[in-house]
């Protein structure tokens, strides 16, 4: 067995935590001996996709340059090596809170009155029609619901209607960020509307990276029926991993999130997850809300003194 291969099969066991065995590729091999082929080898039989898996095999070449050996135990998680800044610049966007607590994402603006009078601090709009007019009503009838409240109304995908009706922020994901121009993202930020974006693996958290966004949001963490996904679950190690990587940035878990999850999900660094049927889909929703605050808190109150 060629040496390279022996350090490919070394930092796939010791990352295992990281794999997601049903989108592996058993038999990647590293092409020569350097940290990145390796890394790329590695990450590819640990489940990585090519665009992640190269992110990945990227950085690990510039931290093995950076500290002037390739250390196959030390995972990549320094911004300089996947090439993002960390401080701020004036094309961002305007910042959002650290800790977004439960962030319930809603189907009407009824439900965002009525989570928001529940003492929601995060709350977003996500409503489906092909009704323009339907669409603009929902959305200032939800900028209305959260007046008073305290609570920050997020507007999924319509953003120009979200300009309009005021809204505190936008929640974009990736294939809107095929269709926004550069103009476009300024009008947002001109606006002072915070803009949180979607992410589901490394090559999409530093696209996101790079427009400054407010917050990003990572997974999906655990199966959920309630989207199509383009890749499997992240699980936990991965969470864990984008969370060091972009702890510089407020950080939304997705996907799955249940109560009996919290604590691990807490553990890993974000500072809030989102919530579809765990509000919705219960006998008492507000009750729901209220006992998946109270949790969140207590596992982040253990974190802070761990």
């Amino acid at each position: 067995m060629s040496t390279a291969l022996q350090a490919t099969l070394t930092l796939v066991e010791r990352h295992a935590a990281l794999g997601l065995p049903s989108n592996t590729d058993p038999q990647a091999t590293p092409a020569d001996e350097t940290p990145r082929e390796i890394a790329y080898a590695a990450a590819r039989r640990l489940g990585f996709i090519p665009a992640d898996a190269a992110c990945v095999a990227q950085a690990w070449q510039r931290q093995s340059e950076r500290t002037g050996h390739f250390d196959l135990h030390t995972w990549p998680c320094e911004a300089v090596d996947f090439g993002l800044r960390t401080s701020a610049s004036a094309q961002d966007f305007p910042a959002a809170p650290v800790q977004l607590g439960v962030y319930a994402v809603l189907p009407n603006a009824d439900w965002v009155g009525r989570m928001a009078r529940a003492g929601l601090q995060t709350v977003q709009l996500r409503f489906k029609s092909a009704d323009a007019s339907a669409v603009q009503r929902e959305i200032r009838a939800a900028n209305e619901a959260v007046a008073d409240t305290g609570a920050h109304l997020y507007i999924n995908d319509h953003w120009q209607e979200a300009i309009a009706a005021g809204a505190y922020g936008v929640h974009l994901g990736q294939e809107d960020l095929d269709t926004l121009t550069p103009e476009d993202l300024a009008r947002i930020r001109d606006a002072g509307v915070r803009l949180g974006l979607s992410t589901h693996g490394y090559a999409e958290m530093l696209r996101a990276e790079a427009v400054g966004p407010s917050y990003i949001a990572l997974g999906a963490v655990f199966p959920t029926t309630l989207k199509a996904m383009a890749t499997p679950p992240q699980g936990l190690g991965r969470l864990g991993a984008y969370a060091r990587l972009l702890r510089h940035r407020p950080l939304v878990a997705i996907g799955g999130i249940a109560a009996e999850h919290l604590p691990a999900v807490a553990a890993t660094g974000v500072g809030s997850f989102a919530v579809v049927r765990a509000i919705t889909g219960a006998e008492q929703p507000e009750a729901a809300a209220h006992d998946l605050q109270r949790l969140w808190n207590d596992v982040a109150r253990v974190k802070t003194l761990l």
